[in-house]
């Protein structure tokens, strides 16, 4: 234990006599700036500002919109139900084709209805022969009774039976009518131009024909030009219209704003149309109300029962700026971009966007034309940086303002 002791005690000696002056010089060094050869050194030199891209702002003239979804529905629509029933004797219908008001889809056997037009026909021809006979017996009675040689009796007798002959006439003629109507209908015709279902019935069934109820429906055809899209808007935007619109003496409202049509698989809305209906009332359970759209469909690509997005302008058109939508950062919910500002500074400007318009997204408010941003890089607001112009194009950069911020808040 002595022995420990003592060697412990000259290694402490040591340490002062030959290491710790020298560690007092590196420590004075350090502090005095000087290298180990006593020159002083070099302050570290700042970093460069980083070199990022930057865009002006863009604007257009560009009318305000707000942006629903809705469905395609035909104008007119009809189930095909014959008139008349029988036996079903040719098909012609073009399945999931087009067909032209008039166009013949179905026949029904005629021979029956044939029978019932010739035999209405015979029975006017006999209600006209006995009509005649009554004509000239009445004839008669009124050159004799003047004279007494009939009685007044006889007279109204002659008189009654003309009348009743006549009335039987009339009453074939109807009958004919109706017989030469049910031919008619055994030739079941497209009631409508547009786009033709599936024949439900083929040749030899037979089918019923009457009410709407009984009548067998043999196929379904549906408008194609011009069609409409339905679609719900809310509260804010229906009482914005209502304040513009300006209903003539019958009350209908006399704005008709554009509507625009879009597709699950088209770019932008390419389908134009105007709004010509709005619903009487606001959907308590969605705070809605229901509008329509008549859209012109000369190529019949809206086909009814299709999914559709409509834009429906609001006002006219006004100055908008737009911008790339990578150069948007998010902060806590609030949405801001990065302002080249004074000395080429990142100045913070919290924004408010409106929708995409070819690419580019719209601010509301935040941005004024001719104000250059950040469109991407690596850069805190206040921070100085080498700008490098670019366009204002989308898709320039390879990744988003707020990623990039996201990042380095991350490496943090």
């Amino acid at each position: 234990m002595a022995t420990a002791v003592t060697a412990a005690a000259g290694l402490a000696v040591a340490y002062r006599e030959e290491v710790a002056p020298y560690a007092d010089r590196v420590l004075a060094l350090a502090w005095s700036g000087e290298d180990a050869g006593g020159a002083p050194t070099e302050p570290a030199a700042a970093p460069p500002a980083p070199q990022v891209p930057v865009a002006e702002v863009v604007t257009r003239e560009i009318a305000p919109s707000a942006e629903f979804t809705g469905f395609v529905a035909a104008t007119r629509s009809v189930e095909l139900r014959p008139r008349v029933g029988g036996a079903i004797e040719a098909v012609s219908v073009p399945e999931g084709g087009l067909v032209r008001e008039g166009q013949l889809l179905f026949q029904i056997d005629p021979r029956p209805f044939q029978v019932a037009v010739e035999t209405a026909e015979a029975q006017l021809r006999q209600a006209e022969v006995l009509l005649a006979q009554a004509e000239a017996d009445f004839e008669r009675a009124e050159k004799l009774v003047p004279n007494g040689t009939i009685s007044r009796k006889s007279y109204d007798d002659a008189l009654a039976k003309r009348r009743e002959r006549q009335a039987q006439v009339q009453a074939a003629k109807a009958a004919v009518a109706a017989a030469r109507l049910d031919l008619s209908y055994s030739r079941v015709t497209a009631p409508i131009a547009g786009r033709v279902d599936r024949a439900l019935v083929t040749e030899g069934n037979l089918v019923a024909g009457g009410g709407a109820g009984a009548a067998t429906v043999l196929t379904t055809i549906v408008s194609i030009d011009p069609v409409h899209v339905y679609f719900d808007i809310d509260e804010a935007t229906y009482l914005d219209f209502v304040a513009k619109a300006r209903p003539d003496s019958s009350g209908r409202a006399t704005v008709r704003l554009p509507v625009r049509v879009s597709l699950m698989t088209d770019n932008g809305f390419p389908h134009a149309g105007v709004l010509d209906f709005l619903g009487n009332r606001v959907d308590r359970s969605t705070g809605t109300v229901r509008a329509r759209a008549v859209v012109p469909n000369p190529d019949g690509r809206l086909t009814p029962g299709l999914f559709a997005r409509v834009k429906l302008v609001t006002d006219a058109s006004r100055q908008t700026v737009l911008i790339d939508d990578q150069a948007v950062g998010a902060d806590q919910g609030r949405r801001y971009v990065l302002v080249l500002g004074a000395d080429n500074k990142a100045e913070y400007r919290p924004v408010e966007l409106g929708p995409v318009i070819d690419g580019l997204r719209v601010v509301t408010s935040g941005l004024a034309p001719g104000e250059t941003i950040i469109v991407k890089g690596l850069v805190r607001p206040g921070m100085q940086v080498a700008p490098r112009p670019t366009s204002m194009a989308p898709g320039t950069a390879p990744s988003g303002h707020a990623a990039n911020v996201a990042s380095q808040e991350a490496r943090r």
